[in-house]
């Protein structure tokens, strides 16, 4: 049997990750020989972890939490994509040995909350919690789509603020504290901060919902996180997680890798199937 060619994603943490599965049923889908592994990478290790993983033969790595911001720094080119965001999560090593460096974050969310939900982001206003490198994959795909505004609110106001500010050329991005949040409505809200990953939920007030709008998060868990459960309690027409984005931006950085565009459907539908109990025992 020949020998298959080597991916991983880099995280910390990681133990939750189903982007092994995820890359494993793209494989079989179409027919691709690939190994593709979780590795828990803190910030600390990642240059070396990952100088380490390409001399040893590695093709492309996907990059998530906290390692986004240094992958950009990492990679030799960049996509356009990637230098907007300034944030990759993809890194594929070219034929001349260079280590290329995308972000699929903001066309894998954009494409999950259009063609999976049906969530129209022309002419409304989206707010952002968060200011990472996981907010900077999705502003400028987001600004695409000609939505109203968009606002990133941050615990520290000054990192939403200059992040705001890089964005500022290619529509209207604001940015501000969490504390400044009062009063204002929005249509959608996405949490791209961390927080689900450790049960825990950015200080938000009451009445942020437009009536009917709709809350997202970016992470994705085999039982609601705190952020789904808070727009089920606020009157969300549609609160979701980030499931359906993991799997279409991990199809984005298949297709840089192997040439080949797996169909995601299938893949997603199989995964909440596998959930769906932890979900209709709470939400309804």
């Amino acid at each position: 049997m020949s020998q298959k060619d080597r991916y991983a994603v880099f995280g910390d943490p990681i133990q939750h990750s189903k982007s092994p599965r995820i890359h494993a049923l793209f494989a079989e889908q179409t027919g691709q020989a690939i190994d593709y592994q979780a590795r828990r990478v803190p910030a600390e290790s990642f240059q070396t972890a990952t100088g380490q993983f390409f001399a040893e033969g590695g093709l492309g790595l996907n990059c998530t939490v906290p390692l986004k911001e240094l992958a950009w720094q990492y990679a030799a080119q960049k996509t356009e994509r990637a230098e907007r965001a300034k944030a990759v999560n993809t890194l594929a090593l070219q034929a001349d040995g260079t280590v290329l460096g995308d972000n699929t974050d903001g066309c894998g969310l954009v494409s999950d909350l259009i063609g999976n939900h049906g969530i129209a982001l022309t002419g409304i206003n989206i707010l952002i919690l968060g200011a990472g490198g996981a907010a900077r994959g999705i502003i400028a795909p987001l600004q695409n789509q000609a939505p109203a505004t968009i606002v990133i609110a941050n615990r520290t106001a000054d990192k939403a603020v200059a992040l705001a500010e890089q964005f500022q050329l290619d529509g209207k991005v604001t940015g501000c504290g969490f504390g400044d949040l009062q009063g204002r409505q929005f249509g959608l809200i996405l949490n791209a901060t961390s927080a689900s990953l450790s049960g825990q939920l950015p200080p938000l007030p009451p009445s942020l919902l437009v009536e009917q709008g709709c809350c997202y998060d970016l992470a994705y868990s085999n039982s609601p996180t705190p952020f789904v459960r808070w727009g089920w309690a606020n009157g969300a027409s549609k609160s979701l997680d980030g499931l359906g984005m993991l799997v279409e931006q991990a199809a984005e950085a298949f297709f840089i890798w192997r040439g080949v565009r797996p169909d995601t459907h299938p893949v997603i539908a199989m995964l909440a199937a596998e959930r769906a109990e932890n979900y209709s025992s709470i939400s309804d």
